[in-house]
């Protein structure tokens, strides 16, 4: 009998596979998208090297998750879109991420390369719609390009100032194979040239005498305050920054997700005297922060004409924009650690009854005090005050480690600022430097998968919860211990609000542009795929939900009915619109 004594094909590698090793090979661990042609095998081959994929039902929330990963990680957040329409749906999380200054990396299949130009399925130009919007856009032309330009592009999203970077991954270039040995060589030399090159910043000539000045500036300061941000939180700085405060006495006030950095219960925490820290205040340390829109760009008149900024960022350019008094290129944790140690050789403290101390926390007090009389009141038809009020005592109750909060919407979120409280960092994930809406379940699910041992709180604007509402099937699909509550108030920033004059022409019986359906049921959305939902207009039925929604730690929608008249226009953005 004859015997076969050929020698087995070598196993093949196709472009897909070897992508999904290669960003495993680069430390990716979760992946966020929607799937589809040409990336669904993308997607299982990624998985079965050990990156955990998390199928979404829109890329834009995909993408809003991908960025917040990145965020609280520290590690660049990962987008899968199919190409055409699904790479513009990605540009949402991708320029949000970029506008954040968090890493994210989106990978998009593309029509194949033969018949670019010829009117392919789904075919764009993904390199040129990205590039306004990312640090790094590149394509592969090769199956060969992959695992090296996976390196260099998450290489590429946390290097300087972190942001977007896209990977363009044509559909014949993902159908082409190697064998084996190829594929674990071309790997291999992609990781030696990534670990080669030298990420971290660079010593800049002027920051040993930047130092200086900062320490001295502050140190000379009648009226000193420490200003940190979200881009402190991301560097890990919270230690170093609550070690400045607590040595040398100087009030702090925190960006919205600045929040936590150092505790909102600490008593230098000038957030509730705001307007007269930023007011009065003659030196500024900014830490990872820009002097944006967020901070009235550093001007008068919410800024004393003669205030000196002490300006920290990991960006020259950021320096060389705001032109501060002494710029400082560095990342927030370290600088703030050499500052700690300039101090430590001269130190000072400010006491309690500094006069600038004194007045920034009677004016916080005064104004806690007012507002916890407000809070106070149990309010039916729900205001946005009282089941605030009843959200933050729920939250604290949880302890340590505090759950991550999740808040968009305009009245929901800014009263969200003032009334919960965040004493860990990076625990609030909000609407942010673009002040986008519909980041809310992308980040939801986001902050579930960093932070699995957290309970996940979002507490929502109808409105804002409605660009994502489809996501509460994801959140259950993955069972993903997240509770979200819904402020709902029947529209965008609540009731009818047009004059009479606005209520005209042939189409004047139509819904205000800004009513939805009065009183949706929200929590039946969540029923509808497995989840717990509940409808709460009084105190009591908010607690029961509450406490019963946080203990199960499974997904819910808490659907909080509020009198649509309750809040303000644009929240406190009035003059904006």
């Amino acid at each position: 009998m004859a015997t076969d004594t050929a020698a087995p094909a070598a196993t093949k590698v196709d472009g897909s596979a070897l992508a999904g090793r290669a960003l495993a090979a680069a430390g990716a661990r979760n992946m966020f998208g929607v799937v589809g042609i040409p990336v669904t095998s993308l997607a299982s081959r990624a998985a079965a090297a050990g990156v955990r994929f998390l199928a979404f039902r829109n890329e834009q929330s995909a993408g809003y998750a991908a960025a917040a990963y990145g965020f609280l990680t520290g590690s660049p957040g990962l987008l899968l879109t199919v190409s055409g329409p699904g790479c513009v749906h990605g540009l949402a999380g991708l320029s949000h991420a970029t506008a954040n200054a968090w890493p994210l990396l989106m990978v998009s299949g593309s029509c194949s390369q033969p018949d670019a130009g010829r009117g392919d399925f789904q075919e764009l130009d993904q390199i040129a719609a990205t590039k306004p919007f990312v640090k790094l856009a590149v394509k592969a032309t090769t199956i060969a390009d992959i695992p090296r330009l996976v390196f260099q592009a998450l290489a590429a999203t946390v290097s300087g100032r972190p942001g977007g970077c896209y990977l363009d991954l044509p559909s014949d270039v993902l159908h082409q194979t190697l064998t084996e040995s190829e594929a674990a060589a071309l790997i291999d030399a992609a990781a030696a040239d990534s670990a080669k090159s030298d990420s971290s910043p660079p010593k800049h000539k002027s920051l040993d005498e930047g130092i200086e000045k900062a320490a001295e500036l502050l140190r000379r300061a009648e009226r000193p305050l420490v200003v940190f941000g979200k881009g402190a939180a991301y560097a890990r700085a919270e230690d170093a920054i609550r070690k400045l405060v607590d040595t040398t006495g100087i009030p702090f006030l925190p960006t919205p997700m600045g929040k936590g950095v150092v505790p909102d219960t600490h008593p230098l925490s000038a957030t509730a005297a705001r307007s007269l820290a930023i007011g009065q205040c003659d030196v500024a340390l900014v830490v990872g922060a820009r002097l944006n829109w967020l901070l009235h760009f550093g001007e008068p008149p919410k800024w004393s004409k003669d205030v000196k900024f002490i300006l920290v960022d990991i960006c020259e350019e950021e320096i060389e924009l705001r032109k501060p008094h002494v710029g400082i290129v560095g990342d927030a944790k370290r600088v703030v650690e050499l500052i700690n140690r300039e101090i430590k050789d001269q130190p000072f403290c400010l006491a309690p009854s500094h006069p600038w101390v004194e007045a920034i926390t009677k004016k916080a007090k005064d104004n806690v005090v007012k507002m916890e009389a407000q809070l106070a009141k149990d309010v039916v038809p729900f205001n946005f005050l009282t089941p605030m009020r009843i959200i933050r005592d729920a939250i604290l109750a949880e302890g340590s480690r505090a759950p991550v909060v999740v808040s968009e919407g305009a009245n929901t979120m800014d009263v969200g600022r003032s009334v919960l409280v965040q004493n860990e960092p990076r625990t609030r994930l909000d609407a942010g430097t673009w002040g986008t809406m519909g980041v809310g379940l992308g980040f939801c699910v986001a902050a579930a998968v960093a932070e699995p041992d957290r309970l996940v709180v979002a507490v929502e604007g109808d409105s804002g919860f409605g660009f994502s509402a489809m996501e509460v099937e994801t959140l259950v699909r993955y069972q993903l211990p997240v509770v979200v509550i819904v402020f709902n108030n029947n529209g965008v920033y609540g009731g009818d609000r047009r004059s009479p004059d606005e209520i005209t022409g042939p189409y004047k019986d139509d819904p205000a542009p800004t009513s939805f359906v009065p009183a949706a049921g929200y929590h039946k959305m969540m029923e509808a795929f497995g989840g717990k939902g509940y409808l709460v207009e009084t105190p009591d039925e908010l607690k029961s939900a509450l406490s019963e929604s946080f203990c199960a730690r499974k997904p819910a929608v808490i659907n909080v009915i509020i009198d649509p008249y309750a809040g303000a226009e644009s929240g406190r953005m009035q003059h904006k619109n």
